[in-house]
């Protein structure tokens, strides 16, 4: 059964989790990783909110990152964008808390402005970094098109919405973390918020075939390495594991695919959970952009090319070979269809 929870025994730091189908995805559990190492650098007490169903949501997915909390907003009207802003504003104050912490995801980046608004809190968006400054923090975020960091600075004198851009948060659970079953609450508001024009009707999940790179969660990467040959076969193997195709600059002047395919500082810069480069030598232009993926793997025929220090793993290879190889299994396993 859910507990009764009040602003003195419910922790100071919130993190927002969306949780579709009733469990965590990606971005969720790295915003638990962050707010777990922000409640670390403010010596406070955190714990997670979402809307839902308490009866339906798995909650033994927060154990692992040391919530001790989770309130549920239970609304039959918050699948409205406005009214999830001020249930989540009403939710915050009610709980006393001072940071609210959300991933900058299409959910996210709509919500926390509304909420900033309706607490007359402040509100920092796509941060990258943060570390304890006085009584608040000092927050790093992206500027001049992601060429340099700028720093904000909160005070801790108004409460703060955070946004925590995706590419830079981590679904990994540290050993600083401590395992902790959450006491689960619910949270009704006293007063309904009324309907909103905006009503969130349906969710779809991005198309790797198609998504802009720079926001593609798996990327296969073709460089010079991989003639027209290889390069068809790469693209037949992306179409049947349903995962996004990059190219090199040198890949992309040869005409086989368009601009918003490159890879690299310029063209789009990257942060996928797997990289796999095929034939990429690891131009310092190209490592500068796909050095926030979580893990590269880089197939090459010459040994001393420099993606290879830079890989997570590395096989010599030559491309022409392991590419009909690979298509062969994966066709094997697939039955040959995505």
């Amino acid at each position: 059964m859910p507990a009764t929870i009040s602003p003195e025994t419910h922790p100071t730091i919130l993190a927002f989790v969306d949780l579709p189908e009733g469990g965590l995805d990606d971005a969720g559990k790295g915003i638990l990783s962050e707010a777990s190492r922000l409640a670390g650098a403010l010596q406070r007490g955190w714990g997670a909110i979402c809307f839902g169903d308490a009866a339906d949501l798995i909650f033994s997915e927060f154990a692992p990152y040391g919530a001790s909390a989770v309130t549920v907003i239970e609304s039959d009207v918050a699948d409205f964008l406005e009214v999830q802003g001020k249930l989540l504003a009403a939710a915050v104050r009610d709980l006393g808390a001072k940071v609210l912490l959300l991933p900058h995801n299409d959910l996210g980046a709509a919500l926390a402005p509304l909420v900033a608004a309706e607490i007359q809190g402040g509100i920092v968006t796509e941060a990258i970094a943060f570390e304890r400054w006085e009584e608040g923090l000092k927050i790093r975020r992206p500027a001049l098109g992601r060429q340099v960091a700028e720093a904000r600075v909160w005070d801790g004198s108004v409460p703060l919405v955070l946004t925590m851009d995706t590419r830079v948060i981590s679904a990994v659970v540290l050993p600083s973390m401590h395992r902790r079953e959450p006491v689960v609450s619910v949270w009704s508001p006293e007063v309904l918020p009324g309907a909103a024009p905006t009503r969130i009707v349906e969710r779809i999940p991005p198309d790797p075939q198609t998504v802009d790179v720079s926001e593609a969660e798996v990327i296969f990467a073709a460089g010079l390495g991989c003639n027209r040959q290889s390069f068809e076969q790469l693209q037949e193997l992306a179409r049947l594991l349903n995962v996004s195709l990059g190219v090199t600059r040198p890949v992309y002047d040869l005409g086989w695919t368009g601009f918003e395919r490159m890879v690299g500082q310029t063209g789009r810069s990257v942060a996928p959970r797997f990289y796999l480069a095929l034939g990429i030598s690891g131009s310092m232009h190209h490592l500068g952009g796909i050095k926030d993926s979580k893990k590269i793997v880089a197939v090459n025929i010459d040994p001393k090319v420099p993606i290879f220090p830079n890989a997570d793993e590395g096989f010599v290879a030559d491309v022409s070979e392991v590419l009909p190889l690979l298509l062969k299994r994966v066709k094997s396993v697939m039955g040959g269809a995505a």
